[in-house]
């Protein structure tokens, strides 16, 4: 005499259906191949954000560098350090809180084409009047070989 203890039917849906014991991970990789393709276009953006018209050049592009710092300087000619606009006068001491001990990061001007040439040079005086020696001034690189 046999005894089942079993509760399943034979004809039941149950017992023709395994449990699922793996994870589908399509959307996942859906997921993360359109947070890529977000990243990839957002890292090829400019890092500052001051829309300055740039002079055009046939200079070799700048290397960006982590530690860089970015003066920007645009058509009405405020001051900006990377994002932040720097009060009148106050470009010294907006120099002073960015000395870090050590070397002196690199320094990238951007400056308005329709800018005076004195007022860049007054800006480029007072970055190496604050120990900034390392200048890099930026450019439009598109123009074309004549």
């Amino acid at each position: 005499m046999a005894l089942n203890l079993s509760s399943r039917r034979k004809g039941s849906k149950r017992s023709r259906r395994a449990a699922m014991s793996e994870i589908n991970v399509t959307p996942l990789v859906d997921v993360m191949l359109v947070l890529l393709i977000i990243f990839m276009v957002t890292v090829t953006l400019p890092a500052v954000g001051v829309p300055i018209d740039l002079p055009e050049s046939r200079a070799a592009p700048v290397e960006e560098k982590p530690d860089q710092i970015t003066v920007s300087i645009d058509a009405a000619g405020t001051i900006y350090i990377e994002d932040a606009p720097v009060p009148a006068g106050g470009l010294p001491a907006a120099l002073e809180a960015l000395q870090r001990g050590g070397e002196p990061p690199l320094v990238v001007l951007r400056g308005d084409r329709s800018l005076d040439y004195g007022r860049v040079m007054q800006v480029m005086g007072e970055l190496g009047r604050a120990g900034f020696t390392s200048i890099s001034l930026v450019t439009d690189g598109s123009v074309s070989a004549p």
